[in-house]
């Protein structure tokens, strides 16, 4: 199953860090790498990643990444890691080349009696709902474990999301039952950088789920 990678910094050293980001264009041309892109959200930065699947993954943490990482120490105070199994697509996919100035994040952590609804709701009325939504350009809903989940879109412009939240995010959450579902949230709109995005050398395909 595909893989998608979240990593969160508390950055020190803005331009340090910056730097020691775009060494991570070594990844290209990694197997299994399906592309890499992130910015800055307040004082954090947030980068994602996909690989193909977990044995990739697993060669490319034993392999390069410390090499790579070591170009970013010291520029940061913190960092929080999480890696989740690609479940569903949201419109056009999740492409690291999107015509997109910002990646919005939602993380989500369900209550255990409302995974299933949680999951059929984000199939049935979140997705065609932001695939609808103007300047949406694509996205992916991702699990790890029973009840976390992360939800990742590329949009436009930050105006294009304003715009979403405003005319159509209300309708959607109560169609969905969200508040009935969701014990916690937390969110970031993200400012990419178009530095930090390594495509895959081929033309990439947006995350599809498996074929059950």
């Amino acid at each position: 199953m595909a893989l998608i990678k979240w990593v969160t910094c508390a950055v020190t050293d803005r331009d340090g860090f910056d730097r020691g980001q775009r060494g991570w264009a070594d990844l290209r041309g990694r197997p299994g790498f399906g592309g890499q892109w992130g910015g800055w959200s307040g004082g954090a930065a947030h980068v994602v990643g996909c690989w193909a699947d977990e044995v990739t993954y697993r060669a490319f943490m034993d392999g390069v990444h410390d090499r790579i990482a070591a170009g970013q120490a010291g520029t940061y105070e913190s960092a929080s890691v999480r890696v989740f199994s690609h479940r569903l697509t949201i419109g056009a996919g999740l492409l690291p080349d999107a015509d997109a100035a910002v990646l919005r994040l939602a993380h989500c952590h369900v209550r255990p009696d409302r995974r299933d609804h949680f999951v059929r709701a984000q199939a049935e009325v979140w997705n065609p709902g932001m695939s609808a939504a103007p300047g949406m350009v694509g996205g992916a809903f991702a699990e790890r474990g029973d009840a976390e989940f992360l939800v990742l879109t590329h949009w436009r412009t930050a105006i294009d999301h304003a715009r979403y939240v405003a005319d159509r995010f209300p309708a959607l959450r109560e169609r969905a039952a969200a508040a009935d579902d969701l014990a916690a949230v937390t969110g970031a709109l993200v400012d990419l950088v178009p530095a930090w995005t390594v495509s895959p050398p081929q033309p990439h395909q947006p995350l599809r789920p498996p074929k059950m």
